[in-house]
């Protein structure tokens, strides 16, 4: 006869009933606990949720989840009606607390007004949870539901939580209104992510992606028809990011979004000369004027006489934008006819006396300032990258600081747009030198008029416009803070101070003047290890790598469309150009490097530079650059890399967008072909995504190859 326990289940045993000895074979002890068991039974066991493992929490609320499984002959997998769908879904109710609610129930009723014949009665909100299984994975076990239904529950509330079945109904001849507003489907979000991570953890290996989405039931009371889509527009411009949301239409049975991968174009500059490469600019936002027209029309068709591709075109147009370059502020200034003797970037640098040199470390290069600190005792971990104790050691630590503006994101989608100018400057801080610590950011934010209510200012002027494209100067002061500091909470670094400003006039002559694109101003502060002051530079076969999280398609043409002026017809392009943040992942990378650093003289990182505008297509040439190389000498830089070795999240991707999406919290770097395993050792322990991409060629030149079709995009 079989054993009657050779069906796939699980079991919870409360705590309290074991000790924390016990926990080195849950198995053995639960086995003891019900003796019914047959001993030749397979009992998998992972204690939920792990994190919690500590002695501050009290037992009884913890509990251990054991796995039977039958023998693999014997073993079935369990369908239900749920998992012969697309998508799982499971909901859970409320989606806010009874604050929130109250607060989003009013602001409705304030937007519609007593007087205008519409009454909002009541409202209603929900969590929609869409998980997708891995395609060869087959439907989740009963054990798995059972799991994924616990993380996904309320610690007090499990019973507000449920598969396939919303818990918002409808009323019988009652006016109501059901919207669900969730993340966009093109890319994973950052939650997604996370929530993936954990369920791996607690041994559910099947899921690919999990997203929430939120549900809102509207109940009302209306005379006025019209009055209704007052309603409709007011919840969804409070509740839904259109950058990084979009309104369900019904329940997703997948995720797909339509996109397919789109090939490598040839623009055809040898047939139809200038005519084509000003096609290819104003489709994507190249941001060319028409001196670069002209010079990458004598390029290619004169000098190199080919075709570019537009993969090609997409690379110069951020690499050689004001944005990377700064030809403008670089360049000469000429006033009345008369040339000046400096120019802007000339007169920022002769701020660095020749007395602050000798205080000075880094100063107008790398990707941070540096001056002399001191030499300090301080704790680190005997063996770094490893679980272990600590000790006193005494190394020098010099000052860092860094500072940038990230106006333009913030402007066009506030919250990612100054979460992503914090991570953007943390990982400024990261990579100097060979890799330096993050101690402490600063914020600050300028802005136009807020007309505030019941907060009229003499110099605001309600009546004035503002661009489409751009949020509202009072949304931005508001969302633009939450974003930074949300990032820079889920990343442990503490804000220590900041400022804000908010300014719009128009003057006696008629002209306007007011902070319509904003200021996201960040800084960092961090600290170097003086043995790590100096970048190597790429030698030949050294591994060009990257770390971080996958690529994304999001972050398109940033350096780009920063760097022109904004209107609304590029208003897409400036959409697709704002980042999304990870802030999670950003924390992972940050231990990778810091474990590197605690290495001191046996650091592997030779050279570190974080990706930013122009992703990809930028980052992986400034790493194998060796400066002041000439024609003929034995290693001019340059690499080899394959482009399907770049770790993507999306297998829609076309060619282009690997190469320059702006993808956030990924550093490139290189490493000796000796300290790959120990790379790949510290990657491991922190869970941390990396991919080796190319080796180092000496020969000057970036190639990027295409294993898919044996091509050569760039």
């Amino acid at each position: 006869m079989d054993d009657p326990h050779e069906v796939t289940s699980a079991h919870f045993v409360p705590f309290d009933r074991l000790s924390y000895q016990s926990q080195a074979n849950p198995a053995a002890i639960f086995k003891a606990l019900h003796p019914s068991i047959s001993p030749s039974s397979k009992l998998q066991a992972s204690v939920l949720p792990a994190q919690f493992l500590c002695p501050c929490v009290p037992l009884p609320r913890l509990s251990l989840c054991l796995t039977m499984a039958s023998s693999p002959e014997k073993k079935q997998k369990t369908t239900t009606a749920a998992s012969a769908s697309s998508l799982l879904r499971f909901y859970r109710t409320p989606a806010f607390t009874a604050h929130a609610n109250r607060t989003l129930l009013a602001f409705l009723r304030a937007q519609v007004g007593p007087d205008s014949g519409l009454q909002v009665e009541e409202l209603q909100t929900e969590y929609c949870f869409y998980v997708e299984t891995k395609a060869d994975a087959g439907a989740l076990s009963a054990a798995d539901q059972e799991t994924l239904h616990w993380l996904l529950s309320e610690t007090f509330e499990p019973q507000q939580t449920r598969p396939d079945e919303s818990f918002l109904t409808s009323k019988q001849d009652a006016a109501e209104w059901l919207v669900e507003v969730g993340p966009r489907m093109n890319f994973s979000t950052a939650w997604s992510s996370n929530a993936v991570a954990i369920c791996q953890a607690c041994g559910i290996s099947a899921i690919k992606r999990i997203e929430r989405a939120t549900r809102y039931l509207v109940r009302y009371s209306a005379t006025k028809p019209d009055v209704v889509e007052t309603l409709k527009g007011a919840l969804l411009r409070r509740e839904c990011d259109r950058m990084t949301q979009q309104v369900y239409e019904k329940p997703l049975l997948s995720f797909w979004h339509g996109k397919t991968v789109q090939p490598v174009r040839k623009v055809p500059i040898m047939e139809r000369g200038l005519d084509a490469l000003k096609e290819i600019n104003e489709e994507i936002g190249l941001g060319f004027d028409d001196w670069d027209l002209q010079y990458y029309l004598t390029l290619f068709k004169e000098k190199l006489r080919r075709d570019p591709t537009d993969v090609e075109c997409f690379d110069m147009g951020q690499s050689n934008s004001e944005h990377s370059r700064h030809w403008f502020f670089g360049g000469k200034i000429v006033v009345d006819g008369q040339e000046m003797p400096q120019t802007l970037f000339q007169m920022v640098k002769d701020t660095l006396t020749e007395t602050a040199k000798q205080n000075s470390v880094i100063a107008f290069h790398d990707n941070s300032s540096v001056i002399k600190g001191a030499n300090i005792v301080t704790l680190g971990p005997v063996s770094p990258g490893e679980p272990s104790a600590v000790q006193e050691r005494s190394l020098e630590s010099h000052l860092l600081l860094t500072a940038e503006t990230h106006n333009f994101p913030s402007g066009v989608a506030p919250f990612p747009g100054a979460e992503t100018g914090t991570g953007g400057r943390i990982r400024d801080v990261q990579a100097t030198g060979r890799g330096a610590n993050v101690v402490a950011g600063v914020s600050a934010y300028c802005v136009g008029n807020l007309n505030l209510e019941g907060y009229k200012l003499p110099w605001e002027d309600e009546k004035l416009e503002y661009p489409s494209n751009l949020a509202h100067p009072r949304d931005i002061l508001v969302q633009a803070s939450n974003g930074a500091s949300d990032y820079g909470n889920k990343f442990g670094e503490p804000v220590v101070t900041g400022f804000a400003r908010s300014f719009g006039m128009v003057l006696p002559t008629g002209e306007r003047r007011e902070f319509i694109k904003p200021i996201m101003f960040s800084a960092g502060l961090g600290q170097l290890d003086g043995r790590h002051c100096a970048k190597g530079d790429p030698e030949i076969k050294m591994w060009v790598v990257k770390v971080g999280g996958p690529c994304y398609r999001i972050g398109m043409g940033g350096g780009a469309a920063s760097s022109r002026i904004q209107d609304a017809k590029t208003a897409e392009l400036d959409f697709n150009a704002v980042q999304r943040g990870d802030a999670e992942m950003e924390c992972k990378l940050n231990k990778v490097i810091r474990a590197c650093c605690d290495l001191g003289e046996q650091n592997p990182i030779v050279s570190i530079h974080d990706q930013g505008a122009g992703g990809n297509g930028n980052v992986l040439k400034e790493i194998v650059e060796v400066p002041h190389s000439k024609p003929g000498d034995a290693n001019r830089g340059g690499a080899r890399y394959e482009v399907r070795s770049i770790l993507v999240g999306d297998d829609t991707l076309s060619v282009l967008e690997i190469w320059g999406a702006e993808y956030q919290e990924n550093d490139a770097l290189l490493l000796r072909p000796e300290h790959v395993e120990l790379f790949h050792k510290i990657c491991t322990r922190e869970n941390c995504p990396y991919a080796l991409l190319g080796q180092v060629t000496g020969d000057g030149h970036v190639v990027l190859h295409d294993s898919k079709d044996d091509s050569t995009p760039f």
